[in-house]
């Protein structure tokens, strides 16, 4: 091999010792950022799922804590003392809260309806029946009101000697003693709220709706299916994960922001009949200044809402899983 050969292996051996040495030194920088990449990406969630969770510690499952804390101390002249479950046995002994209870159960079975009449407003509207774009507005009206008024508005329709019984007597049916009958006064309540609030239920369901495959009810429309069949076997499915969500979001409602209503209408009368775990706290923190004694009553109705909300979404979820 001549001199002007060597000289240029000589020179092609310096070159690619030089790439290594370039390629060894340029991949550390890019790997470095692509691990930091991954690690910031993987942080990410955390990052913005922290404030609110941040909030939901302090401002609910804080209070919840010292709220259920203080259920085990005393009133009145035991005020601070630990008492156990001294609360919690004197609300066992309560009629009026037994009757709440009894009156949870009760709204438990009519959760159905409370259910099923936006659905089924929103599957008339979806459907398009004449003027549903009028009673869309007219159905959601009532959710704008306040439970004050609301509550004010019945208290005149339905009294003994109100409207709806002068329609009734001239009909020939006798006056019902709607708020005052302790048989059919919590029934009222429940009705008129259920009227009151149906109409954010309606607003989820027509977004679920949004979801439901059109070609589905159009194949059911060929083959001839009833509208009953048609709501049973292609929108209740499609609407699954909807019905869960009202489900429970309705339930909770009823359990806790029917205050204003009772307040107006009943003041949990007649004869302690319409009490619900709500309207007994406030009388019991309010009323007869019992603190700890609302905080157990406050931590029986958190326990119910959470037990009935896990039943409810277990049951619907088999439910769908065999449909």
């Amino acid at each position: 091999m001549g001199p002007p050969a060597r000289a240029a292996q000589a020179e092609r051996t310096d070159g690619a010792r030089a790439g290594a040495a370039v390629g060894d030194r340029g991949p550390a920088p890019t790997s470095a950022r692509v691990r930091s990449g991954r690690r910031a990406e993987r942080l990410a969630p955390y990052v913005l799922v922290a404030p609110a969770v941040l909030i939901i510690v302090l401002l609910r499952l804080w209070p919840l804590g010292l709220g259920v804390n203080f259920s085990f101390t005393g009133d009145g002249e035991h005020n601070g003392a630990t008492v156990g479950l001294g609360n919690y046995a004197e609300l066992i002994d309560d009629p009026l809260f037994r009757t709440a209870l009894g009156n949870v159960g009760l709204l438990v079975l009519l959760l159905p309806v409370a259910v099923a009449v936006p659905g089924l407003l929103a599957t008339f509207i979806y459907l398009r029946v004449p003027g549903h774009q009028v009673f869309r507005s007219v159905y959601f009206f009532p959710a704008v009101l306040s439970p004050v008024i609301v509550g004010a508005i019945f208290n005149l329709l339905l009294a003994f000697d109100g409207p709806l019984n002068a329609v009734l007597g001239g009909s020939g049916l006798g006056p019902v003693d709607w708020l005052g009958d302790p048989d059919v006064a919590v029934f009222t309540v429940v009705g008129v709220h259920i009227w009151a609030t149906s109409g954010m239920a309606l607003v989820v369901f027509l977004a679920g709706f949004s979801t439901l495959d059109p070609a589905l009810l159009d194949a059911a429309r060929v083959d001839g299916a009833s509208l009953a069949r048609m709501i049973w076997h292609v929108i209740i499915p499609g609407l699954s994960r909807t019905i869960q969500f009202v489900v429970v979001t309705t339930m909770i409602g009823m359990l806790t922001s029917m205050f204003g209503l009772l307040y107006v209408m009943t003041s949990g009368g007649p004869e302690g009949s319409t009490y619900l775990p709500e309207y007994y706290i406030w009388v019991q923190q309010g009323q007869m200044s019992r603190p700890a004694l609302a905080s157990a009553a406050s931590t029986v109705l958190f326990l119910i809402m959470l037990v009935v909300g896990l039943l409810q979404v277990g049951l619907l979820r088999r439910a769908g899983r065999e449909d």
